[in-house]
């Protein structure tokens, strides 16, 4: 009997032509995203383009509840470290917004003009940023590459200084990667230029979480395979580090459709992010 074997390590990470419709996706999330923004703006709780650093893309927005913030919820979008900025994906605000959290949604510098260390680094600051706006626990979300990301502020190696992570309460990695390593193998690494030094330098399944930590990895059911195994890889190797880790898989949802409960105050997604 022979095991099974990923021959073609491009297509295990392509998600929309895996996808009924996956065409729909990035413009489906713009309109929404728009919409949002504006409404938010129009009563006064939307603080767009902050800045937190000099770079083109070092900027971030702030979405308000109304009345004073319970804490901060920092939101990290995908894309696999290529392409979208923070404008893509305000809708996703909406769920802890409602609650009583502030969210901060990010831009970074993509690769290849910068690389993941760096984009480790942009994202490091934006919190720092963020954090000094908000009072009260911090919450960290992000999907696919924005998954990686947040998962990487919780490791011993977070670029992030021990107050403010003191502050953080837990971390949400929805479809996140957390072992760069087979992307090594993929076409988009002639962009990405992941090495195996940086690969071990950034993966968080390959590094200690910071103490206490306390992570969910959250994926779809109907994801690719890879997707599901990065997923369930991350809890597993930090359970057995001390970390409180938990992995779900969320039924019939895809890698495009995943983030959809952080838009809906009730939805599983938004209640775990915020411990509810």
């Amino acid at each position: 009997m022979f095991g099974y074997r990923i021959e073609d390590w491009s297509d295990a990470y392509t998600n929309g032509a895996h996808i009924a419709g996956g065409d729909r996706w990035p413009a489906a999330w713009l309109e929404p995203a728009q919409a949002f923004r504006l409404a938010l703006s129009a009563t006064g709780r939307a603080r767009l383009d902050l800045a937190y650093g000099e770079g083109g893309r070092h900027r971030f927005d702030l979405f308000l509840p109304e009345g004073r913030p319970k804490g901060l919820v920092v939101f990290v979008h995908g894309g696999y470290w290529m392409a979208f900025d923070k404008s893509t994906w305000s809708q996703f605000a909406a769920g802890p917004v409602s609650r009583g959290y502030a969210v901060a949604v990010p831009s970074y510098t993509l690769c290849p003009e910068n690389r993941i260390a760096g984009i480790t680094a942009e994202i490091g600051a934006a919190i720092t940023t963020a954090a000094a706006e908000i009072d009260g626990p911090i919450l960290l979300t992000g999907h696919s590459a924005g998954g990686h990301l947040v998962s990487r502020m919780a490791c011993e190696t977070s670029p992030l200084s021990p107050a403010v992570c003191a502050r953080i309460r837990h971390v949400v990695s929805i479809s996140g990667v957390h072992d760069l390593r087979p992307l090594m193998r993929t076409a988009m690494n002639a962009t990405l230029s992941i090495d195996e030094a940086e690969a071990q330098a950034e993966s968080p399944a390959l590094l200690r979480p910071m103490p206490d930590a306390r992570i969910t990895c959250w994926v779809g059911g109907a994801e690719r395979a890879e997707f599901r195994r990065q997923n369930a890889l991350l809890a597993n190797i930090w359970t057995g580090l001390g970390a409180t880790t938990a992995a779900v898989e969320e039924p019939d949802r895809h890698h495009f459709d995943i983030i959809d409960g952080l838009t809906d105050p009730a939805h599983p997604l938004t209640r775990t992010l915020l411990g509810e």
